[in-house]
């Protein structure tokens, strides 16, 4: 068969194309990313600007005392409700920056930089995001810390055991405090998890001098910030409401862990709670409290951003995330 004219130069044109639409499609072809970007959200409380900082988020096999009076069965029809893979818990940490009253204001620190490299990146990344939200950690005025637990006192330090914060001043529960700095309870305390929560509170606050302030319930830590007592999470447990105009958010710190468990099946008491019929009165009266007054709340445990409102669904509750906004 012979090709005319026309069908060679036709020919020809395709061809001639053929080695650019090669190199378009290689070059189009990035190596996959393995991280997301920086993570860091911001809304206002009045006058406030509140900048949630993602500390990372923890995925582990579910232990079998996760929920220490639920089964495993129970957990994992709750996490496939929730639309989550079954037999692994996801548990995400979220402290915050406080732009308040002309003062920069820390709430809760993350597990630190020593996590960060322990984990590779998982968690403690505090101190990277704040950095990409344009916060120097030299320049911040207070932090707050809601109660004694590692992923809340563990970023106080730098991966080299130095202060992290060098020039806030460091305000911790009074309740917490003399708790967790009594040799005595110490001496009681079970053998395994909570020796191991006391002796890493000697080894944050040793490092720092014990210079801290502590602070009573019922007062303001911050212009706007009131502590409030939400016991039995630890005897200390603390929670915030931060206040400015008629705006306000309440900040439960620990009131439930992963809320797809525990806020959805208020009754069950995760391992983490130190006085857990304590921790379960605190969350029922707290989450009655804001379904009532529609109360928006920030959960350091919540899925990233964290903020949103709860209401009431059958035996326990629902977490509505609040709608991302891209303005402030």
């Amino acid at each position: 068969m012979q090709l005319s004219r026309r069908q060679a130069l036709i020919g020809a044109t395709a061809a001639a194309a053929l080695p650019l639409i090669k190199s378009e499609a290689a070059h189009a072809e990035a190596p996959a990313a393995t991280r997301q970007a920086a993570s860091f959200y911001r809304y206002k409380v009045g006058d406030v600007v509140v900048t949630a900082v993602s500390d990372g988020a923890a995925t582990f096999p579910i232990p079998d005392n996760f929920v220490i009076n639920a089964s495993k069965d129970q957990v994992n029809t709750a996490l496939e409700k929730a639309f989550r893979p079954k037999d692994k818990v996801t548990i995400a940490f979220g402290p915050l920056v406080l732009n308040v009253g002309g003062k920069v204001v820390v709430v809760d620190t993350g597990s630190g930089a020593g996590a960060y490299a322990k984990s590779k990146g998982a968690i403690g990344q505090f101190g990277v995001n704040a950095a990409a939200a344009g916060f120097d950690l030299s320049k911040v005025d207070t932090v707050v810390i809601s109660h004694f637990h590692s992923d809340h006192v563990d970023g106080l330090l730098t991966a080299d055991d130095k202060p992290a914060f060098p020039n806030a001043e460091i305000l911790v529960p009074a309740v917490e405090w003399k708790f967790f700095m009594d040799d005595g309870e110490m001496s009681r305390a079970p053998a395994g998890r909570m020796q191991a929560v006391f002796k890493d509170n000697r080894r944050v606050f040793d490092a720092l001098g014990r210079k801290v302030t502590p602070y009573e319930w019922g007062k303001d830590v911050a212009p706007g910030l009131l502590a409030v007592e939400t016991i039995g999470h630890t005897p200390g447990h603390t929670s915030f409401v931060l206040s400015s105009g008629n705006d306000k958010v309440f900040i439960q710190s620990d009131v439930t862990n992963n809320p797809d468990l525990f806020a959805r099946n208020p009754g069950w008491h995760v391992f983490y709670d130190q006085i857990p019929d304590v921790a379960e009165a605190t969350r029922r009266k707290i989450y009655d409290m804001l379904v009532a007054e529609r109360l928006k709340v920030q959960g350091y445990h919540y899925p990233f951003p964290g903020v949103g409102n709860i209401e009431k669904d059958g035996a326990g509750y629902r977490v509505v995330p609040a709608a991302w906004n891209p303005s402030i």
